[in-house]
């Protein structure tokens, strides 16, 4: 990975989007469904893309809403619809036109009351509260927002009534058939005036923080904190966290700017909301010793940033392990039996903290929707990716959020400090010296289409290697260990390292995520190695 030579500076004019060009042309420009580029295809967030790219525009929102209308009926759900935005500059227009094919097709909408932004986890619970009441007539939801992607993008995805990111096979139904009305000119696409109901998503979301997180122990330590929205829909959220429970927390950065304008570059030299890179989050961390804790959150606040004075900017996987350490000591509510839930793709320090404390790990494909039902149903306590994501239940066991929330696990941190006079940076140091430091890092090999598809598709048995950097290889999955579903690629396993390989969704790359317990030279063996046996196995 090559690091642009401006990453971590502010972002200068010349960086900056073009607003009105960017809107312009979600209007003026047309798909042309030829072009695969072009049509709508949802990831595991949803559908991306920019409208200078004619990969976002309004033929694929009037064509992914009547899908979506279309989706709900065939499955029966005929609840309202919670609809939320972020800050990017192509939601607004995304969030009009999809009200226009809601309404025109009788479908009930709730947007935010005060017409803020709404960030992902506030539509989650949304969702969840209300079908918790009724259970005939149930909700499901809808945010706009490309999450932390840069300023010309733009992003629409769908969660059904059980409040979490949707599973392929709705994706792919919606998917297909926002296609399919493309090429047909949206014929069939229906449209009216915009017409919606209030619903207010801040107060009823900040109101309930305290049955998730101790608000409580932060306020009585005094723990100063630091929260930067980075532009993006919690903006309001922080303010009025502060003020409705009292907290010593200041919004380090208020502005809302669809250009992003105040943005340190990340490490390609782009402006992208990533609370996880160090480079978007120079300036907090610049201020680390201002506050005992620090946040941030991209741009719909389904991911979090960890900031402290001693330990800077703290690798996801690092507070994801800190967070289930915690979390399953003071949790007394909490089942006894409740897993813990992580990606395959997660550092095995969670395995390690797992194993002390008793609990069951469940180990899932890539994706936050693989952790909806344990949420649900109280099997799973905490929920986490190594992208910064994750989420975790209420403090009497029940569920919270099936999607992810950057928020709680930003409160989390400071009631960490409260509680235990430590910051996250030094438990995480406790951990280390406990179970080994690891060294942990994501690389990418080119790969033709046809190797991807390869890749996707490989069962053990093409896997010949017996040892992996001088160790010999104790597992080699093409299934995730927690529920058996295929993990699309490939992880191969040691007794103190691993890597796992998948292809890429958009290029002509595989992803090899790796990890050693024997340090960074150990890693980079584990890392060329890992090539030599996927290139033997899409070979063989």
């Amino acid at each position: 990975m090559t690091v642009h030579s401006r990453a971590g500076q502010p972002a200068e004019p010349s960086d900056l989007i073009d607003v009105p060009k960017v809107v312009s042309r979600y209007y003026t420009e047309h798909p042309d469904p030829s072009q695969v580029s072009q049509r709508v295809a949802f990831g595991t967030s949803g559908h991306r893309g920019s409208s200078l790219r004619t990969a976002f525009n309004e033929d694929h929102i009037a064509a992914t809403s009547q899908a979506i209308v279309e989706y709900r009926r065939e499955q029966g759900t005929t609840g309202p619809l919670f609809l939320g935005r972020d800050t990017h500059a192509l939601s607004e227009p995304a969030q009009v036109t999809a009200l226009e094919v809601f309404a025109a097709n009788d479908v009930t909408v709730l947007i935010d009351s005060r017409d803020g932004y709404t960030p992902t986890p506030a539509v989650s619970r949304a969702i969840l509260a209300y079908n918790a009441e009724n259970r005939a007539q149930q909700a499901d939801g809808v945010v706009v927002t490309p999450s932390h992607n840069p300023p010309d993008d733009g992003g629409f995805k769908y969660n059904p009534p059980n409040g979490g990111p949707a599973d392929t096979d709705a994706t792919k139904w919606i998917q297909d058939r926002a296609n399919a009305l493309i090429a047909g000119g949206l014929k069939d696409v229906r449209r009216s005036a915009v017409k919606a109901e209030k619903y207010d998503f801040l107060g009823t979301y900040v109101d309930d923080l305290p049955n998730v997180v101790d608000l409580d122990a932060i306020r009585e330590a005094g723990v100063r904190i630091g929260a930067d929205p980075l532009g993006g829909a919690s903006v309001a959220y922080w303010g009025e966290i502060a003020e409705r429970h009292r907290l010593d927390l200041t919004v380090v950065n208020p502005v809302v700017d669809p250009r992003f304008g105040f943005m340190t570059l990340d490490w390609d030299g782009k402006i992208r909301m990533d609370c996880s890179s160090p480079y978007a989050m120079a300036s907090l961390i610049a201020q680390k010793d201002r506050f005992q804790i620090s946040t941030g959150n991209d741009a719909d606040a389904d991911r979090h940033g960890i900031v402290t004075p001693d330990g800077g900017l703290m690798n996801p996987n690092h507070y994801l392990a800190v967070a289930i350490g915690y979390l399953y000591r003071h949790r007394t509510g909490w089942s006894g039996s409740a897993g813990i839930g992580k990606t395959l793709v997660s550092s095995s320090m969670i395995d390690r903290v797992a194993a002390d404390l008793g609990r069951t790990l469940v180990e899932v494909p890539v994706g936050f929707k693989w952790f909806v039902p344990g949420l649900i149903d109280g099997s799973i306590g905490f929920g986490g990716e190594e992208s910064a994501g994750a989420s975790f239940l209420r403090r009497d066991g029940s569920v919270w959020s099936t999607d992810k929330d950057g928020i709680i696990l930003d409160l989390l941190a400071s009631e960490i400090l409260a509680v235990t006079g430590r910051t996250p940076s030094r438990h995480y140091a406790e951990l280390t010296e406990r179970f080994g430091a690891p060294a942990y890092a994501r690389i990418d090999a080119p790969a033709t289409r046809e190797e991807k598809a390869i890749l996707g598709k490989l069962s053990p048995e093409q896997v010949t290697a017996k040892e992996l950097a001088g160790e010999p290889i104790t597992a080699v999955l093409t299934s995730a260990p927690g529920n058996d579903a295929p993990i699309g690629g490939l992880k191969v396993v040691t007794g103190s390292g691993w890597f796992a390989a998948r292809p890429s969704g958009t290029e002509d790359v595989y992803k090899i995520y790796a990890e050693s317990f024997h340090g960074a030279d150990h890693l980079s063996r584990i890392q060329q190695e890992a090539r030599a046996v996927v290139s033997a196995a899409l070979q063989g």
